[in-house]
């Protein structure tokens, strides 16, 4: 317990000077002020931004490639070895029907939008296609560049108000490829690319030691948390920190005397987004899920991927624009079913029902479903045919992503797959179409260009046209 220099003044934000945080490291240039992964602000909001139905976005990413056709379009007429092991049952729309082992989110199809048609030529584990539009195979997929484009998330930290005192754009629970052995995988696109680093999202960290077994299926547990470097160090008051602020300000001022690299600028951006989060309660209380009610706990179901869709719905409650909750791998094959495929979704189906849904009914319920757009996707989809090892193997050429809440027309199928699911049928969609849909709803031009390093405009949604049918 620390005191803040023996006052009980109270900061615009409502947290005292009494009130103490236990952090990492901090000092005069490092600690706080070296977060050049989330700390910046723009000096006004760019070009390309109007009203739009989705004032916060929520995505659930399913890392791995998930076999919609045995979630989303059920072929039950299909070959053995195709159609699979899984039966559809109706949902609360007459003519939309969904997995078995979904039936809590089949009452919620009335706010939902089933596209089947969705399509990249990306390659296989290639979340740069969905998460910005850019259908481009990579050389290496299991590592970043800062030229890559930005992430959907990352222009809304761009184009985030210079008045927020909240990051745009928080990814959960830490970032892509955190669940593979050893962690040494960095999916590309949640990133900022070539927009520059301080635009990069805001990631939270979990414990990989923790798994929970479900019907024989190993699921991540446990919760997210904010990584040591958002916090104060032990032994340092809000006092002191703003001292040292003060200090660095006047470093600056005179170290800009001597330069005028455009890149000074942006950490003293970051410092001051540094600051503002250190001294700010609202992503502390988000993550603080000791006071909420056990029953609502067990709803979201006590996995990971649960505990952090909760926490997503608390961060768009406390204004977030851009919330990702990733299902990553926990060290088993988990989304990349190659083999054992439907003993593994027997298990994770459920769980995934129970958080979906009560992500739904709880914005609803709380008169944020209307403001809030939620989307479940995946980096690719699954092989028609069913393999040796009872698995389905990658494939990019046809699968579904679901829409739900604001700007969405609910009830509504949009393109459909052949009779194996294995091809687009009818009214193929592209990732720049669905990263181009998220935009429109969130009020912005996915024709909005921003400059890569040389200069070039590049639209935000790289040709994808909104899903107008869809839309509200």
């Amino acid at each position: 317990m620390i005191t803040m220099l023996g006052s009980r003044r109270r900061l615009c934000d409502g947290l005292t000077r009494r009130e103490t945080l236990k952090a990492g490291a901090l000092s005069l240039l490092g600690g706080a002020f070296n977060l050049p992964s989330l700390l910046a602000a723009e000096e006004k909001r760019g070009p390309g931004t109007r009203p739009g139905k989705a004032r916060s976005v929520i995505l659930l990413y399913l890392l791995g490639g998930a076999p919609t056709q045995d979630m989303f379009d059920l072929k039950p007429n299909a070959p053995d070895r195709i159609r699979g092991e899984f039966k559809p049952v109706a949902s609360n729309v007459s003519g939309i029907q969904i997995c078995e082992h979904l039936p809590l989110t089949a009452r919620w199809m009335h706010r939902a939008a089933l596209v089947r048609s969705v399509n990249h030529k990306a390659g296989c584990h290639n979340p740069l296609a969905s998460y910005t539009g850019y259908e481009v195979a990579l050389p290496d997929i299991t590592s970043t560049k800062d030229t890559y484009p930005p992430s959907m998330g990352s222009v809304c930290e761009y184009l985030r108000k210079p008045q927020d005192d909240l990051p745009a754009y928080l990814y959960l629970p830490n970032y892509a490829g955190a669940g593979n052995a050893g962690g040494v995988v960095r999916y590309p696109g949640p990133y900022a690319g070539f927009l520059g680093k301080r635009y990069d999202p805001l990631f939270s960290e979990f414990n990989p030691a923790i798994v929970r077994k479900i019907k024989g299926t190993s699921v991540l547990g446990g919760e997210p948390f904010l990584a040591r470097n958002t916090r104060l160090a032990e032994g340092i008051t809000l006092d002191a920190l703003q001292t040292r602020e003060g200090l660095l300000q006047q470093f600056n001022r005179q170290q800009r005397r001597l330069e005028s690299d455009r890149a000074l600028d942006d950490v003293t951006r970051m410092q001051q987004r540094a600051l503002s989060l250190l001294t700010s309660t609202k992503l502390k209380s988000a993550f603080d899920l000791s006071k909420v009610d056990p029953r609502l706990r067990d709803q979201y179901d006590r996995t990971l991927f649960g505990a952090s869709a909760l926490i997503g719905r608390r961060l768009v409650e406390a204004g977030v624009r851009f919330v990702n909750v990733t299902w990553d791998f926990p060290g088993d094959n988990s989304w990349d079913t190659h083999a054992a495929n439907f003993a593994w979704l027997r298990g994770a189906l459920p769980s995934l029902d129970a958080t979906y849904s009560t992500l739904l009914q709880d914005l609803e319920g709380l008169g944020l479903l209307d403001e809030t757009l939620v989307v479940l996707m995946s980096d690719m989809g699954r092989t028609p045919q069913v393999n040796a090892a009872a698995g389905r193997d990658h494939w990019t050429y046809c699968y579904t992503v679901v829409f739900a809440g604001a700007g969405i027309r609910g009830g509504t199928v949009y393109g459909a797959s052949d009779a194996h699911a294995a091809y687009v049928k009818d009214r193929p969609v592209s990732t720049g179409d669905i990263c181009a849909t998220i935009y429109y709803c969130l009020g912005i031009d996915p024709e909005m260009p921003v400059h890569d390093r040389g200069g070039r405009p590049v639209p935000v949604a790289h040709g994808g046209r909104p899903i107008r049918e869809i839309l509200v």
